[in-house]
């Protein structure tokens, strides 16, 4: 009996783009739990994604960073912006707890704040919120195809499992199974997909999570994908070893020979 196919997914910055929503909803959950007194939130906020924040992204693992981050972005004194961005990213994770130490702040209370702001907008206005999000369409038709082929496709994600389903719903996007935050890893959930499957690819924009894929025993024959028009970090289309290869949009067909 032949072992079940499947491909899998991350999600923002590979199926979506979601830079709009990353920042309303993180604004908003500054604006409306955080109760931090170091920030004042002007509504022109809203309107227009600063690149300040475009370009800090590609460092982002969790949800609850993007919170930490507009905070330092829209802080009344000392703001993160483009005279001290190095050095906020040079040393990116240590700064992040630093700011979350300085602040008294618990990461799963970023990533709960972070969460009921996407509750709230979807409850207040679902329309509105979805569409901060922009579909990649041709991972879409390439999901699609996949699904005609009979290989199974996973996505996995660091959002919340309830708000990835309902951006893929409205999008027509149904795949075999879907991984939130709340499942653990991406290393861990790969390492139990691959005990029932046949893995045949992950296409992921975060480097970092590639490389640990391939280092990992248990992973190390998927292949792995790092996609060009994701979130991607000035260095990560450098010096990509063997096993990880750098793919276009353009270039997704040419997976269907695998």
């Amino acid at each position: 009996m032949s072992v079940p196919k499947l491909f899998l997914f991350d999600f923002d910055g590979v199926i979506v783009d979601g830079m709009h929503e990353y920042w309303h909803s993180s604004l908003l959950a500054c604006e409306k739990y955080l109760n931090s007194p170091k920030i004042t939130v002007d509504q022109k906020l809203y309107k227009k994604v600063p690149n300040i924040f475009k370009e800090i992204r590609p460092w982002v693992k969790y949800g609850w960073e993007m919170v930490l981050i507009v905070h330092e972005i829209i802080k009344t004194e000392n703001p993160l912006n483009n005279f001290n961005k190095y050095e906020f990213i040079n040393k990116y994770h240590q700064n992040c707890q630093k700011i979350l130490k300085e602040n008294a702040w618990i990461y799963d209370d970023l990533q709960q704040i972070l969460d009921k702001s996407r509750e709230f907008q979807i409850n207040e206005d679902f329309e509105a919120w979805v569409n901060l999000h922009n579909p990649f369409i041709e991972v879409i038709n390439f999901i699609n195809e996949l699904k005609k082929r009979g290989i199974k496709t996973v996505i996995i994600t660091t959002k919340g499992k309830i708000f990835a389903e309902k951006i893929l719903k409205k999008f027509n996007i149904y795949p075999d199974f879907i991984f939130g935050y709340e499942s653990g890893t991406k290393i861990k959930i790969a390492e139990k997909l691959t005990k029932n499957y046949e893995i045949l690819g992950f296409i992921e924009d975060r480097k970092k999570t590639l490389i640990d894929i391939n280092q990992n025993s248990i992973t190390s024959n998927i292949p792995c994908f790092l996609a060009d028009w994701g979130y991607l970090k000035y260095s990560d289309r450098n010096d990509l070893n063997i096993e990880i290869k750098l793919l276009k949009l353009d270039n997704l067909e040419d997976l269907l020979a695998i």
